[in-house]
Formats: C-alpha cells, sequence, structure tokens
C-alpha cells in the first residue's frame, strides 16, 4: 500500500512527515500546549490509519510542537461541557476518535517511539507511555493532573503505566505524585533514555533509524508477541511463538540474513 503523503496544511492540529521508513506525528497546538481536542483527536485517528496501512512506514515517531509534549484533554473544551451539563455526548465523542488513535498506536506492526521534552500530562502522560518506548528530554515532567481534576485516567494511561510498572506503582503514579522528573521516569523503567533538551531531536532520529533497521516482519511479530505475553496461557503463548517465528522464516529479510551469517553472502 503507498505511503501517505505529508499534509499540505501547517496549521493542522497535527502534522505528519516521513523520512523513508519512519513517520514522525507531530502535536501541532503549541499556543495550547498541544492538548488534545475534537479537531486534534480527528486528525490523529486519520493519521495513524494512514501510516498503520502502509508498507513502507516501519517506526513511529510521535513529538510536540513548542514549550510541551502535550497537557492532555483540552480543558476549555471540557469546561465548557460541564457548564452546559453535555460532558457525556461531548467527552464520549472526544474519545471515540482518541481512543481509536490510541488503539491503531497498539495494534499497528510498527514500533511507537514518544519523544518528550517539556510537560506531558493527563493524557499526555498517557501517550508518552502507551507508545512502545518512550524518550525523554531532561527537561519533561511527567504530571497525571487526573485525580487532582478528581476523574480518572483516559487516553490508555492505564494500559501502558500498569505494563511498565506493574499495578502499586500505578496507582503511586496515579493518585499520589503531583509529577515526576524523566530521571525518575527512566528509574521506574516508563523512560528507556533520558538525553540534554538540545540533544532529544538527534537521540530520538538515532534510536528510531536503529529500530528501523529491524524487517517488518520482526517489528511486528515481536510487538504483537510481547503484548499479548501477559494475558495468554503459556501453551498458547509457545504456539503463538510457533506460528510468529515461522512465519518469519519464511520472508527474504530472514533468508538474506542467514547467508550473512553462515558467510554465503559475502
Amino acid at each position: 500500500m503507498p505511503t501517505p503523503a505529508a499534509p499540505s496544511h501547517p496549521d493542522d492540529p497535527a502534522l505528519l512527515s516521513l523520512d523513508g521508513p519512519i513517520a514522525t506525528i507531530t502535536l501541532n497546538r503549541p499556543a495550547a500546549f498541544n492538548s488534545i481536542d475534537l479537531p486534534t483527536a480527528r486528525k490523529l485517528e486519520q493519521l495513524s490509519a494512514e501510516i498503520e496501512a502502509s508498507d513502507e512506514i516501519r517506526v513511529l515517531v510521535i513529538e510536540g510542537n513548542g514549550r510541551a509534549f502535550a497537557a492532555g484533554g483540552d480543558l476549555q473544551t471540557l469546561g465548557a461541557a460541564a457548564a452546559a451539563d453535555t460532558i457525556a455526548p461531548v467527552v464520549g465523542e472526544l474519545l471515540e476518535h482518541y481512543h481509536a488513535f490510541i488503539t491503531t498506536l497498539r495494534r499497528m506492526p510498527k514500533i511507537v517511539v514518544s519523544s518528550v521534552h517539556g510537560s506531558a500530562a493527563g493524557a499526555g502522560l498517557s501517550l508518552a507511555f502507551i507508545a512502545d518506548l518512550c524518550i525523554a528530554a531532561e527537561d519533561a515532567k511527567f504530571t497525571p493532573a487526573y485525580a487532582k481534576l478528581g476523574v480518572s485516567p483516559d487516553g490508555g494511561g492505564t494500559v501502558g503505566v500498569v505494563a511498565s510498572v506493574g499495578a502499586r506503582r500505578a496507582l503511586q503514579i496515579y493518585l499520589a505524585e503531583d509529577s515526576f522528573s524523566a530521571a525518575q521516569a527512566y528509574d521506574w523503567g516508563l523512560v528507556v533514555k533520558v538525553v540534554p533538551a538540545t540533544e532529544l531531536k538527534a537521540a530520538t532520529t538515532e534510536l528510531a533509524r536503529r529500530l528501523a533497521q529491524n524487517p517488518p516482519a520482526a517489528i511486528a511479530a515481536t510487538k504483537a508477541l510481547i503484548y499479548r505475553a501477559r494475558v495468554t496461557p503459556i501453551e498458547q503463548q509457545l504456539d503463538a511463538e510457533r506460528d510468529a517465528i515461522i512465519g518469519c522464516m519464511h520472508t527474504d529479510d530472514f533468508r538474506d540474513a542467514v547467508k550473512k551469517f553462515t558467510g554465503k553472502g559475502k
């Protein structure tokens, strides 16, 4: 399937750029600290569907434009809905599109990397950690925010955080932490690397290119196996591993790699 074309509207709430097998979605509401409103959710759903359908893309990077990664749900939208007593339809529609985006990130046979600087709050924190891997600048600040607003997490936050740190630490993060640093997130296993803010772009590109060196079949099968491992009985998981590795071995990438390792491809 053809690679999606980059959007031609620089004022869109989310932008898509391509660099070979690496796609980048840039959250593009810097004046609102990249908070998520309905147009943003719809755009993210659209872009993620295009990326999922592309056979050429192997890695997706998600970043934020301006001073923040993402400040969470748009409080002006939510406040207006609360004042008008239209929370259920407004939030329901917003999350219908945003959660479709999050579901696609987890389902797509590509590795998703969040590149976080500045603030990642609420749904922004959830987005940072629902990604398969997260790299962060030293100045990144993670703020759960939900409990202070009297609400529970959304945007896949309970999925990504619990999978990384377990239930007890997740309860601590969401109910007992006002905010935490990139260094703390690294210690907890939520972040794979912390770099100076001036080096974040280069370090993200380096990580994405390293990941993109893996053949598509290996990326897809490894991601699928890892995410099903915690909820699948051992017998079924081993069967899935068998089927996946046999499938990978039918690819030209595997045949070429074997020739290389055995010296026949030199």
